[in-house]
């Protein structure tokens, strides 16, 4: 096999109508055989297959909830647990991995701190908590029941009571309450909605990029395209100084 055979074969999969993730996880088999065959059967060969090759994925913007559709899903959710984690990922931008992961011992309630261990990528970093997520928390653990697990969300029905929660556990709750909201929501559009709020109140990107435990900022950028609100006041703000500024000028009789 030739480059030039593999992108004749791009061509063939793209008119049969294929997106480009499904290109890539051909071209990605491809790939791996030819691996297999040099590292492990030692066939001196050459991989066709080259980083050129791969189909650029569009990346859609990151979906976020406007303050009506908050207060709509979170008045559908019910129990003090559920209220906790999902608060905790719309006040300190947690992942639902993360918050399945939290164990008791991270918590810092004098410093309104949570110490996130082992994030996406490997990296620890340090989140706050709101008044309200540090309210909620507080009042499930009240109500926790006893257990040996220092994990901090526990499931509540048999037979994996008593268990710290799993991921999927958490995203069934979060489909529950979505139907019951009647919102097309996911956990992840709650740390969305974060970063969304943080921008439209004007905190700094990095700020921003420190608490979602972003590697680069570039991807901390993307909530930009999607702050309407903080555009909006800018643009305006920015047009009020050039209307004064042009005041008088001849042009403007």
């Amino acid at each position: 096999m030739t480059h030039v055979t593999v992108s004749r074969y791009i061509e063939h999969l793209m008119r049969k109508r294929l997106a480009p993730k499904t290109v890539n996880c051909h071209l990605n088999g491809i790939r791996q055989f030819y691996h297999y065959l040099r590292d492990e059967e030692g066939v001196m060969i050459t991989n066709p297959i080259k980083k050129t090759h791969r189909q650029k994925i569009s990346q859609p913007l990151p979906r976020h909830l406007r303050d009506d559709q908050v207060e709509r899903f979170f008045q559908a959710i019910q129990g003090a647990r559920d209220r906790a984690m999902f608060m905790l990922m719309l006040r300190c931008g947690l992942r639902v991995e993360e918050v399945a992961q939290l164990t008791i011992g991270v918590l810092d309630v004098q410093r309104r701190t949570i110490l996130v261990e082992d994030g996406k990528g490997g990296k620890d970093r340090v989140v706050y908590m709101s008044h309200d997520a540090l309210q909620a928390l507080a009042a499930y653990l009240r109500v926790r029941p006893p257990s040996r697990s220092r994990k901090i969300f526990l499931a509540e029905k048999k037979p994996c009571q008593g268990q710290p929660i799993s991921i999927r556990g958490i995203q069934r709750r979060m489909e529950t309450y979505a139907r019951r909201a009647k919102l097309k929501v996911s956990c992840h559009h709650l740390r969305h909605t974060m970063a969304t709020q943080l921008l439209n109140a004007d905190a700094d990107l990095c700020t921003i990029q420190d608490l979602l435990g972003h590697s680069q900022v570039k991807t901390t950028q993307r909530y930009c395209r999607i702050s309407n609100l903080k555009v909006q006041r800018d643009y305006f703000k920015a047009m009020e100084v050039i209307r004064q500024q042009t005041a008088g000028h001849p042009n403007n009789a």
